[in-house]
């Protein structure tokens, strides 16, 4: 199989190119958005509002620098008149209800986003005029299906599950992809469609709910211990740019490849290496906090999480050219330099346009 290869992100495809981005005012989508901005693509946003209070988007004054359009991805109509005002040539759909626990208070909610959004989403691209060259649904590394004891990281053929309606609803993303992909975008012409699995980023300007390193933020700033719930979990931690990096790539890639090579699912994490205890990189963010951060085991009920869950991202590195670049004690190092920006009133707009330069 031959695969065009893409190493270095291509400041003169993304100069002036129409791209629509759902969930642009999330965490991942903010990164992302001021990623495409720094490119300058002609960028359209779609989202229902910023998710917390603060957040990038708002610091970062994300939504000065694009247009946007108020739009929920589970309103099918809506979805598809804003494809058709966007007339988009890339799409990166990151909508997404993103947490574990609020999928147990709310899994009919969660499936909604997370599934009927993303059929929503297709079908919106299948009635678009023609045009629409790349569409990569980004999903997560939690939709593998996830035995009690693993030998190795997951690879995309592994088989999809969820334990949680959270893990669950993101293995029917991906089924309803590779469903689409194979009915109705196999054709010569057709947008190439492929998904993005990346777990556990780490970055500056996160304050989502009940995730680990917005939790030692506010920690850090009330000045209370954290309640740490599985600190011998290994996870894949990694900068939000290295996935965010492989998007753009992985986007190019599909624009360039009509004959659908690329378009499949692909695993975006670290090195087997960087996969680290979740009480490792709490006690490596309180030394670069100089002590501000301590932590403490939370006795409550919790939901089943596995012991460990790593990814195999080879094909990214091989076939695409991707690898991150971001190593996890600079990941760290940058996350807390952010944070301690963002309390001195720094400009946290140029502040994260100079960890993208150096990304």
């Amino acid at each position: 199989m031959k695969i065009l290869t893409l190493v270095e992100i291509d400041f003169d495809f993304w100069a002036g190119r129409r791209v629509l981005l759902t969930g642009h005012t999330g965490f991942k989508g903010a990164w992302l958005s001021l990623w495409l901005q720094s490119l300058g693509a002609d960028l359209v946003g779609l989202a229902g509002g910023p998710p917390t209070s603060p957040s990038l988007y708002e610091l970062a004054h994300i939504g000065d620098h694009m247009r946007e359009l108020r739009v929920d991805v589970c309103n099918a109509d809506a979805l598809r008149h804003a494809l058709a005002q966007a007339r988009p040539q890339v799409v990166f759909h990151l909508a997404a209800q993103p947490l574990v626990r609020r999928s147990l208070r709310d899994p009919v909610a969660t499936y909604s986003v997370n599934v009927m959004g993303t059929v929503n989403l297709l079908e919106a691209v299948r009635q678009a005029d023609p045009g629409i060259q790349a569409v990569l649904v980004v999903t997560s590394d939690k939709c593998y299906a996830s035995p009690d004891e693993r030998s190795r990281p997951f690879v995309e053929d592994d088989p999809l599950g969820g334990a949680d309606p959270y893990s669950s609803s993101k293995a029917c993303a991906e089924l309803v992809v590779s469903a689409y992909r194979r009915s109705f975008f196999h054709h010569s012409g057709a947008p190439q469609l492929a998904t993005a699995r990346t777990g556990n980023v780490l970055g500056g300007g996160d304050w989502g709910e009940d995730r680990l390193l917005p939790d030692c933020v506010r920690a850090v700033e009330s000045g209370q211990p954290l309640k740490l719930r599985s600190p011998h979990a290994i996870r894949p931690w990694q900068h939000v740019l290295n996935p965010l990096r492989g998007y753009l790539c992985l986007a190019q890639a599909l624009a360039h490849d009509p004959t659908g090579s690329t378009a499949r699912a692909w695993n975006f994490g670290p090195p087997a290496q960087q996969a680290r205890a979740a009480s490792w990189i709490v006690e490596r963010l309180a030394q670069f906090w100089g002590g501000e951060l301590a932590w403490q085991l939370d006795d409550r009920a919790n939901p089943p999480e596995a012991p460990s869950l790593e990814l195999d991202s080879s094909a990214a590195q091989t076939l695409l050219g991707w690898a991150p670049t971001c190593g996890l004690e600079n990941a760290l190092a940058l996350v807390v330099a952010w944070h301690k920006a963002h309390r001195s009133g720094a400009d946290m707009r140029a502040a994260s346009l100079a960890q993208i330069a150096g990304a």
